[in-house]
């Protein structure tokens, strides 16, 4: 007879564990949750650095509000992606007002190892949806990579937007017709040479 497996702690578990000064409890929420944090926001900025500086910042507010945290409320993972989502936004606001140049202006750095073409080919796709989704209008894009990209399902994504399912429903909608219209021109020089 095999011994069930004990159950992972939830993510309220080891958040009250934390505020109750339990350290190793914040790295294990930490490592759960960095990864999806830390990619959403690469997502909506395009910005490594920028996004590292948004997830830290996340979690720094996660770690401040731990002792208030009522279990129930919501979902600690849904709260956080909430919070890098405006936390993004209001960047990507001020990088609008601000920027004398737009980062799609600055000259992408060589890459000093050779690749092989299809190594190229992944990264001029992946190039080519960053830029598709950076002339959404934000609400689609965010809509759009959340489901798309994240794999969030629709009622999380509503939660995180603090909007309504159909309202996700039509923004992702809209954002992919978008997304295809301005990929269309773009797919022979993509390697999608199939109909």
């Amino acid at each position: 007879m095999m011994d069930a497996q004990p159950s992972l702690p939830s993510d309220a578990a080891l958040l009250a564990a934390y505020a109750a000064g339990d350290a190793a409890a914040a790295q294990t929420l930490a490592t759960r949750l960095l990864p999806g944090v830390l990619g959403q926001a690469t997502r909506m900025l395009a910005d490594r650095t920028e996004a590292e500086d948004v997830a830290q910042e996340a979690m720094m507010r996660l770690w401040k509000v731990a002792p208030d945290w009522r279990d129930g409320e919501a979902q600690i993972s849904t709260w956080l992606y909430r919070v890098v989502a405006n936390l993004c936004t209001d960047r990507l606001r001020k990088r609008k007002r601000t920027a004398a140049t737009r980062l799609d202006d600055v000259a992408e750095p060589a890459d000093p190892t050779p690749g092989v073409v299809d190594q190229m080919q992944t990264g001029a796709r992946h190039q080519a949806l960053a830029d598709a989704l950076a002339q959404l209008p934000d609400r689609q894009a965010q809509a759009v990579a959340l489901r798309h990209l994240e794999g969030r399902a629709n009622p999380e994504i509503a939660q995180i937007m603090d909007i309504s399912v159909r309202s996700v429903e039509s923004l992702t909608a809209r954002g992919k017709r978008a997304l295809a219209a301005l990929l269309a021109g773009k797919r022979a020089a993509l390697g999608y040479d199939d109909d």
